[in-house]
Formats: structure tokens, sequence, C-alpha cells
């Protein structure tokens, strides 16, 4: 038996008393994820990306853990609802514009203390203010630097559309712009390096772009970690007593941790490992969270249907954003049909063995989306359900 027939066995035992679909988390592989961030991180504490995850429980155990430290939350209603909840250290890696939760956030000590917000333009502090209503707390600030690998004289970019603060002249001006402001704290930086950290670079079947992927990544390290220490320097001049750099992303924890001026990693997708990260030569993990869907119907040889499955993930459209058939192994989607909103067929030659009510394993393509699907998390131990416990969804929040 393969470890993964092995792994179904075992999930099929833990969850007979249960009807699909339904969502489980593997513990043991959920932990040794987290162990395995942690080496990587070589010393450097972690803080949990809450949208890979999306589920209070698992923040809870994974930041009880050495190693792992705060919170990088999505929206800033999250992070009200994290910091209420008793999480006393959330980044808000993005910039809002809840004029509620910001009234919320300047009006409350405990909250103002708790949680820090995401800025890239002087504008983003006059709407805080204007939405102050009231609220005197000074509101702690975060500035991103926007990572991107710039040829060409700007021709070209390689990494995701952020932050337009891109040189160290044009943090520091910002970073002077919040310190000159009052209300306003400036205690930190965050630069997410989602090209390096997102992106895989061992495609199957691919092996030239494969190789381009290297090398376009070996040479965005280089660039950004020369780049980040200048503008850690550089406000560093401006605010001495800045508290944290926050850097990485799961497909780059080692190497963004070798850089010294970064004090944090962010990470998150590492601990329930998705599809998207089988094509990483950085580091390998164990599939952690998986969904599944039960056998309706068995159209003919080689094929059974699944009720729903098609969740399909953000970024851009293709194949690698959809969930995969992941167990039994070796069933596929019919390329007419694919995941479909009410039902899936899927063929291949262990649809035979299937049966009405039997239970088809899947992995999402990214981390906590999955958590938007299911309003539960069934935690298996072994060949048992340990506990069960809820989503954000299942506490009644969808943050965005």
């Amino acid at each position: 038996m393969t470890a993964r027939a092995a792994d179904r066995a075992r999930y099929d035992r833990a969850t007979a008393h249960l009807d699909a679909p339904l969502a489980i988390v593997d513990l043991d592989a959920f932990d040794a994820n987290a162990d395995d961030l942690v080496r990587r991180a070589g010393g450097k504490p972690i803080r949990v990306a809450s949208k890979s995850v999306r589920c209070r429980a698992l923040l809870e155990r994974v930041l009880a853990k050495d190693g792992f430290a705060g919170i990088m939350s999505f929206t800033l209603a999250e992070s009200l609802w994290l910091a209420r909840s008793g999480f006393d250290d959330v980044l808000l890696a993005y910039p809002s514009a809840d004029r509620a939760s910001f009234a919320e956030l300047t009006g409350d000590p405990k909250l103002a203390s708790a949680v820090t917000v995401m800025i890239d333009d002087p504008a983003q502090l006059r709407f805080i203010d204007d939405a102050r209503d009231g609220g005197r707390e000074v509101v702690r600030v975060c500035l991103e630097l926007d990572t991107s690998l710039k040829l060409l004289g700007g021709r070209v970019r390689v990494g995701a559309r952020r932050s337009p603060l891109h040189s160290p002249a044009q943090v520091a001006d910002m970073a002077r712009t919040v310190a000159r402001k009052p209300g306003f704290e400036l205690v930190g930086i965050m630069a997410y390096e989602g090209h390096i950290a997102g992106v895989g670079d061992a495609v199957a079947g691919r092996p030239l772009r494969s190789r381009a992927i290297r090398l376009m990544q070996g040479a965005a390290r280089r660039e950004l970690a020369e780049r980040r220490a200048e503008v850690v320097r550089a406000v560093r001049a401006v605010v001495p007593g800045l508290e944290f750099v926050n850097g990485g992303g799961t497909g780059s924890v080692q190497h963004t941790a070798a850089e010294d001026c970064v004090t944090e990693i962010g990470a998150g997708s590492g601990l329930y490992v998705p599809r998207l990260f089988d094509n990483y030569t950085s580091f390998s993990g164990r599939p952690a969270a998986l969904f599944a869907q039960p056998v309706v119907r068995r159209p003919g040889v080689g094929v059974v249907t699944v009720l729903g499955g098609g969740y399909p993930a953000s970024g851009a459209p293709g194949p690698d954003r959809l969930p995969v058939p992941y167990l039994p192994e070796g069933l596929r989607y019919d390329p007419q049909e694919g995941p479909g909103e009410v039902q899936t067929p899927l063929l291949g030659s262990p649809a035979d063995d299937l049966l009405i009510g039997d239970k088809v394993w899947f992995r999402h393509a990214k981390a906590g989306e999955l958590c938007e699907r299911f309003d539960s998390l069934h935690l298996v131990e072994g060949d048992s359900v340990t506990a069960t416990v809820p989503t954000y969804r299942g506490e009644g929040h969808t943050f965005l």
C-alpha cells in the first residue's frame, strides 16, 4: 500500500460516521508542516497569515508553538474580531477603506494597541483621520515596500502590483510623512515577495519554464535583499525605534530569514500545503487540508460523478487554480466539464471500485480559501476525528 493509499484508508475510517461534503485537517501533517516552517526560519519568528488558515482554533494551535508569534490578517474587520478574541498582535497586511472599523479602532485603546494597519499612500492617513468619528487613539502603522523586480529601466516588471513604494527614498519619504502626522506611529515595514514565495519553480512537464523561473527568482532575491536593507536603513534613520521588518512567504522562508535586516517572517499556506506548493524545490510539505465529495452517480465504465466540487481559487484563471482529485489516486476531470457547481464527473480506472456514498478526497489549489466553502473542519489524528472546529464562515464571518 502506498503512503497516499494509507492516508485514504485513515481518512475514510476517521470520517466513516460523517456524510460528505466535508473538510478535514490532518493534525499530524499540520504540526509537521509547522515544524518545517520553524526550521526554515532559522530562529526568526513566523507571523501566521490568517487568510491561509481562516480558523481560530488552528490559529491558536500554531501560535502556541515555539517559533510563531503574531498574526498577519487580511481585512480590518477581521483584525478587530481577532483582537477582541484575545490575539494581541495583529498586523493587517493590506490597506483598508472600512470607515466603521477605523472608527472602532481609534475609539478603543485595547484594539489600537493590538492592531497595526498597512499604508503606502498619504491619502490613506487622511482617510483614517476622516473616519475617526471622535476616536483619539494613536494608530499603529506599517509601510509596505513594493518587492517587484524591475528590468530594462522599469519597462519590464516581475511581481504583484501592490505598493507604489519601491525605492528607499520613496519609503523614507512616507516614513517622514507618518512621523509628522499626529495620531499615528510608524512601527514596521512589510515586504511580500510573491513572485519568489508564491510561484512554483518546478512545473511538471515544463523544464524550460521551470529553469527560467528559478533564474528569475535568483535574480529577484539578490536585488530585493540589497534594496530591502537600504530601505530599512533609510527608515530607521527617520524612526530609530522601528519594531519589526516583515518579509517572506511560505516558498521563500529560508531565503528571507537569511537577510539580517528582516526580523520576522510571514507565512501560512505552508501549514495546509495546498496543491500549488507541489511545484516547489525550496521545500516539500505534507498535504494537511483536504475536502471530500460523495459519489452520487456511476454513469459508465471508468466514470463516477461526485456532488459539487467546483471550488476554483483566486488568481489568473487556469487549470492550476482548480482543486485536484487526490484520493483515490488516478482520477481526473472530464475535460468537457471540469469541476462543476453541483456535480463533477471523474474519469479513470479507480472509478470502477467506487460505490455510491464513497468519498473522493480533493486538495484545494490554495490554502485558506477552502474554508470559505465549509463551516467546520474535522481534525484528524491517526484514524480518528478528535475534534470539529468552526471556520471563519462557521462563526458567521465572511470577511472578504
